[in-house]
């Protein structure tokens, strides 16, 4: 009777909210708080001199930043059980603000790296709130295009984070990185304050610590293991990385084996029970280590194949980067109305052409030729992403929701470390090999021969993983949700 009474006026306070407003403060916040995470690293030179430390030292504030995320994710799947919408987001957002203030008038390395784990300490809580307050406050049937305006807050804001970072270093500091954000996200934190509503009632389930201590090690042990192992000169070889990562994956099997035996797990891995949530879950791990290996092996071949400069290359990789954002409400709407088949296997077919193509690049591929291949690329992801996301979770019962959000978020974090790590492995281990056999190994021409060669090496793996895709894409459909 109880339980009836409150599904009833839950679902009468749900039909009472304006979701629009609701929208809006979760994008502002968003925006922001994703646009830290990449507008910070072309300040990296500048800050080794003034802050006087090492590249390896300073690299800590990028790996950082991935570690906490990572960490982060799968203990969403607790925190929006146990806080009002309003309490994440705008903690979330407090904490991102703290951390930009700290970030803006640090006097020191330490300060500085403080300042940005509290960033990342909001970034990683604010995209399972966002994921969460859609999925509780729109219907599957229109689901679709507001989590395509989702897609571009999280495609668009770390695209332009490299060239407007750029812009800003040309004529200031880099302590207007953090000056300048700061204004926005008081603003986002006031706005919320208004116009952000509670759309769901926290259960507050049981608090298992075990979880949560073999979660922090398993998922941040192999984000910190594989991102750290493109550092430095031991790679693999270092005790450091390998161990790390060793931890951190028996960590994440005791892990795995805990959530079947409690009754409260922290992430219900049941949810994989769903087809469609598990065919979206391996879609994903797909793409995103194709995007984010994709983001760091073409600046290393603008850069060091073509001699283009760091602001140059990151322009060349600006218009796909918008598109592909700009292209995400367009898909959701799309989503909505013919379903993922419609998309998903276009994308994954569009994909496949264009990753064989980045196989034939050579020293002589012309600059539009490359735009236009990156535009195409991220058209083709952006096909896939969204639409496939939201049709997974679309077939999950209500309960389910923050597990499903926290198990593809964490997912999403695990996937993009290891794909860089990856890819960049294989791109030097063939520009070594090709160096190998070079007759002038010091020659600047063989320089870039071997780094076309390390790269070709790369995106051909990636060509594999674009036929993996294509071949999961042709079993998607469109999903219902499943009974409670």
């Amino acid at each position: 009777m109880n339980t009836i009474g409150t599904s009833s006026s839950s679902a009468e306070a749900l039909g009472n909210v304006k979701r629009l407003p609701v929208l809006i403060s979760l994008i502002i916040g968003a925006f922001f708080s994703i646009l830290n995470e990449t507008l910070l690293n072309i300040a990296f030179p500048e800050l080794m001199i003034e802050l006087k430390v090492s590249a390896s030292t300073l690299q800590w504030l990028a790996t950082g930043y991935m570690l906490v995320v990572g960490v982060l994710a799968p203990a969403s799947a607790l925190l929006v059980q146990w806080f009002t919408t309003r309490q994440m987001f705008l903690g979330a957002m407090m904490l991102f603000t703290i951390g930009t203030l700290v970030c803006s008038i640090a006097p020191e390395f330490s300060v500085l790296l403080v300042g940005r784990l509290l960033q990342a300490a909001g970034s990683g809580l604010m995209l399972p709130v966002m994921m969460n307050t859609i999925l509780v406050l729109y219907p599957p049937e229109k689901r679709g295009a507001a989590m395509g305006s989702i897609g571009l807050v999280i495609m668009f804001a770390p695209a332009i984070g490299p060239t407007l970072s750029g812009l800003i270093l040309d004529s200031l500091q880099w302590r207007w990185l953090f000056y300048l954000v700061l204004p926005f996200a008081i603003f986002s934190i006031v706005f919320a304050f208004i116009y952000l509503k509670n759309v769901s009632q926290p259960t507050k389930p049981k608090v298992d610590v075990i979880s949560i201590i073999l979660s922090t090690i398993g998922f941040g042990g192999i984000v910190y293991g594989f991102s750290s192992s493109g550092e430095g000169s031991g790679g693999w070889t270092n005790p450091q990385v390998y161990i790390t990562v060793l931890v951190g994956a028996v960590a994440l099997l005791l892990f795995v084996l805990r959530q079947f035996k409690v009754k409260e797990p922290l992430m219900d891995l049941r949810s994989f029970r769903f087809p469609m949530f598990t065919l979206t879950a391996l879609l994903l791990i797909i793409i995103m280590m194709t995007l984010f290996s994709s983001m760091a092996l073409l600046p290393f071949m603008f850069q060091g194949a073509l001699g283009m400069t760091v602001f140059a290359s990151g322009l060349l990789m600006l218009p796909g980067s918008l598109l592909n954002g700009l292209m995400s409400p367009l898909t959701g709407k799309l989503f909505d109305k013919f379903g993922p088949r419609a998309l998903v296997i276009p994308g994954s077919v569009f994909l496949v052409i264009i990753m064989w193509f980045f196989t034939r690049v050579t020293v002589d591929t012309s600059q539009v030729t490359l735009l236009v291949m990156h535009i195409c690329m991220m058209v083709a992801i952006s096909m896939i992403m969204m639409p496939t996301h939201t049709n997974g979770l679309n077939q999950l019962p209500k309960r389910y929701y923050p597990h499903g959000t926290a198990i593809l978020n964490t997912m999403q974090q695990v996937a993009g470390a290891i794909g860089v790590a990856f890819f960049i492995g294989i791109m030097a281990s063939g520009q070594k090999s090709f160096l190998s056999k070079s007759p002038d190994p010091t020659s600047p021409a063989q320089m870039s021969e071997a780094m076309v060669a390390g790269v070709h090496n790369a995106f051909m793996i990636g060509f594999c993983f674009a036929i993996v895709a294509l071949v999961l894409a042709l079993f998607i459909k469109r999903s219902k949700r499943a009974a409670e």
